[in-house]
């Protein structure tokens, strides 16, 4: 199984559609607690729903499952918490949801990318978790665009 994980934030439409396509993704998979935001540009819900189909002929999901929760999103964006609390926390959480044997795999039996905002995978909960996901499933290859 491969997951991709993507960020918009610094790329440009053209950039992140590309890779994409590029990549043959065929389904992305929506993390994000905040979906709407004015400051997520192409990259709001309905927009970026459309452009999937239209660019990419690919559908978007929203799976909640992987989305942080807004106390733990707060405690680390808005009250200045650092990457290794949070990282805790969101792997709590995930244990707690028990995502492994919540998510059905066929989410990610055509090429499948999660999608969140931030520019690098290194501090964003993509990476945690399509990591987590890869200890619990077994044979995970990730890629991150």
């Amino acid at each position: 199984m491969e997951i991709y994980t993507i960020g918009f934030t610094k790329k440009t439409a053209a950039d992140f559609f590309g890779l994409l396509k590029k990549s043959s993704i065929k389904r992305l998979v929506d993390i994000r607690l905040n979906r709407s935001s004015q400051l997520s540009g192409f990259a709001k819900q309905d927009d970026l729903r459309f452009f999937l189909k239209e660019i990419c002929d690919a559908e978007y999901v929203y799976e909640p499952l992987l989305a942080p929760t807004q106390n733990i999103l707060g405690r680390y964006k808005k009250h200045g918490g650092n990457w290794d609390t949070y990282e805790k926390d969101f792997t709590a959480l995930m244990k707690e949801r028990k995502i492994e044997t919540k998510l059905d795999k066929k989410l990610f039996s055509v090429p499948s990318v999660l999608l969140c905002s931030e520019h690098e995978p290194d501090h964003c909960h993509r990476r945690l978790a399509a990591e987590y996901l890869k200890e619990r499933w077994g044979d995970v290859k990730i890629n991150h665009l």
